[in-house]
């Protein structure tokens, strides 16, 4: 019988444990996560990122900056999506955000088509990761493979959007503090900037650094760059825009870095990465060689995306990506 009790206790105990590592596995990022329950996501969700770059090529920028700022703020949990309610203070109108970050629209119309393929199924979390990803190739920058499983959260941080973002102001070692907080390295945050290549920025970002004639910026470059934007601060002056690379504006390419070593970042976070210090060598090397900077933005992107995901029984799956339903 003592026998008989042992066997009985032992062969418990190992179901609990499969039990377990099978929650475990279930609750893993995966590829091919939707491969059963929605076949038809990816497909859906590029076609809607695919026509709203033709339509807006900046939105590629916006799109993968849209997934950083999510990431960077609770971890890549689409709080960033989340209108202000009662409970919960949106992270749209943080500093870093407000009047900044675009392409919410985008991701709810991603969001809209692929409810009505697969309702509740998939989540906004994963439909950022995919966007940004299609949003990348479709300007001719690299591709990867996506990992999916997501959920998304049920609450949202101003104050943490406000703390943990980086900003166009920070040194190089701020920049760098700010990426190893969440994981990343300072090759990674290097990698991750070169996204800027398509970007565009608010005059009121950088207007300090084109009129202030430091040893950091080139003179011509400068004197360029104050034609559009007014030294005169006003809310219309403010919002003027400007290609983040004046050579190649629309292409995802390695001229950001070469920029950086001729002095013309436009922004100080910018120029920082390419200004003395320890970070100088890989902005370097990228500029000489753009396939080992699109692989390693590929990489750096999929690194990011495994920031404090939320899996398995955490988070739930929002049937509108702007509230909690």
């Amino acid at each position: 019988m003592r026998n008989r009790s042992i066997s009985s206790t032992m062969m418990s105990s190992f179901v609990v444990t499969l039990l377990l590592l099978g929650t475990l596995c279930n609750a893993q990022l995966s590829s091919t996560f939707y491969d059963s329950a929605c076949p038809n996501a990816l497909s859906t969700i590029r076609k809607v990122i695919r026509t709203a770059v033709s339509k807006e090529r900046r939105m590629a920028a916006s799109l993968i900056r849209l997934h950083f700022h999510d990431c960077f703020v609770q971890g890549c949990d689409a709080s960033i999506l989340l209108d202000e309610t009662a409970t919960i203070e949106s992270e749209k109108t943080a500093r870093p955000n407000d009047n900044s970050v675009r392409g919410y629209e985008v991701i709810d119309k991603a969001k809209a088509e692929v409810e009505k393929v697969c309702p509740q199924v998939v989540s906004c979390a994963d439909i950022i990761a995919v966007a940004a990803r299609d949003a990348s190739f479709a300007v001719s920058g690299p591709s990867w493979t996506v990992k999916l499983g997501r959920r998304d959260s049920t609450t949202a941080s101003r104050s943490l959007a406000n703390s943990d973002l980086p900003r166009f102001t920070d040194d190089l070692q701020t920049l760098i503090s700010r990426f190893g907080n969440k994981g990343l390295t300072a090759r990674d945050m290097v990698t991750l900037s070169g996204a800027h290549t398509i970007g565009q920025a608010q005059c009121s970002t950088f207007r300090d650094r084109i009129y202030n004639n430091a040893s950091d910026i080139n003179t011509g470059f400068a004197s360029t760059r104050r034609r559009g934007c007014p030294s005169t601060i006003s809310a219309e002056n403010d919002k003027k825009l400007a290609a983040l690379d004046l050579v190649t504006p629309n292409s995802f390419d390695y001229n950001y870095f070469k920029n950086l070593i001729q002095k013309k970042g436009l922004l100080h976070s910018d120029q920082v990465l390419f200004s003395g210090g320890s970070t100088d060598s890989i902005v370097s090397e990228y500029s000489k060689n753009p396939t080992t900077f699109k692989s390693d933005f590929a990489a750096a992107m999929i690194k990011m995306g495994d920031i404090q995901t939320l899996t398995g029984s955490a988070g739930i799956i929002r049937k509108i990506c702007s509230v909690v339903n």
